[in-house]
């Protein structure tokens, strides 16, 4: 299978204090690729690192075999590189809709010029647009019903929902979450599983995933990347992490036996 992302001997640090050492991943296009670990472990700090928000003190990120090391976070972006947060991050006096097309905005062809003569390509390629996200992404995740509500009234499932259509939107060809179940109930947790699989089998969309939620890890993931305080840990199928000593003892609270 071949790589579509990789991390090779990539640290990071604020000021004297080291966040990632040494720590290199590939990961395969069109899987689920876990990365797991407790309180700063470094994974949002690794997330930061492939999408561009932190530079590394040392190290490549390879994206489909380009080094994208320096390259900034919106260009990252326009490759295929999509990112859901931990917090949240949608704009909460608009509507859903507006919110998801945001996400496309690096795709969009039009001008300043052109965009103030809406009526002309601006206008067709908006248009073009709303068919795509009404037809595909707000189908795809069920949100058909509150699609002009503004994000403000929402439940925090909804708005999980929501910020993952507009990452969607974006059209990645890798898709970065971070906790996309963090704060939800059994069944928004069971919906959202859904989702990240139907991402991976009906678009081919290749997911970097970071989660607390253990069972739903090991339920959904192809490979598991354990963080231990910076270090890479270890690295495996879920069964082969499960059984790992030092995961039982740190990360999964079983004891062997």
């Amino acid at each position: 299978m071949p790589k579509i992302l990789s991390i090779d001997g990539v640290s990071l640090a604020f000021g004297g204090l080291e966040v990632l050492s040494d720590i290199s991943f590939d990961v395969n296009e069109g899987e689920i690729f876990a990365i797991i670990g407790p309180n700063g472990a470094g994974k949002t700090s690794t997330l930061n690192i492939i999408n561009g928000f932190y530079r590394p003190k040392k190290g490549k990120v390879f994206f489909q075999g380009t080094d994208i090391t320096h390259l900034q976070a919106d260009k990252r972006a326009a490759l295929g590189l999509g990112r859901t947060f931990q917090n949240i991050a949608l704009y909460h006096g608009m509507s859903v809709l507006d919110n998801i097309k945001l996400g496309a905005h690096s795709h969009l062809k039009t001008g300043l010029i052109s965009g103030l003569w809406y009526w002309g390509a601006a206008h067709k390629e908006e248009m073009a647009l709303r068919k795509e996200i009404e037809k595909d992404i707000i189908d795809f995740l069920e949100i058909e019903s509150i699609r002009n509500q503004s994000v403000s009234t929402l439940a925090y499932g909804l708005q999980k929902r929501v910020e993952l259509a507009r990452a969607l939107a974006m059209r990645p060809k890798v898709l970065l979450m971070d906790e996309p179940v963090a704060g939800m109930n059994a069944e928004e947790t069971e919906d959202m599983a859904r989702f990240i699989l139907d991402i991976k089998e009906e678009r081919n969309i290749t997911i970097v995933l970071i989660e607390h939620d253990m069972k739903m890890i090991m339920d959904i993931s192809d490979r598991v990347l354990v963080l231990n305080f910076g270090y890479k840990l270890t690295q495996g199928s879920p069964r082969e992490v499960q059984k790992h000593p030092d995961v039982i003892k740190a990360y999964l609270g079983q004891k062997k036996g």
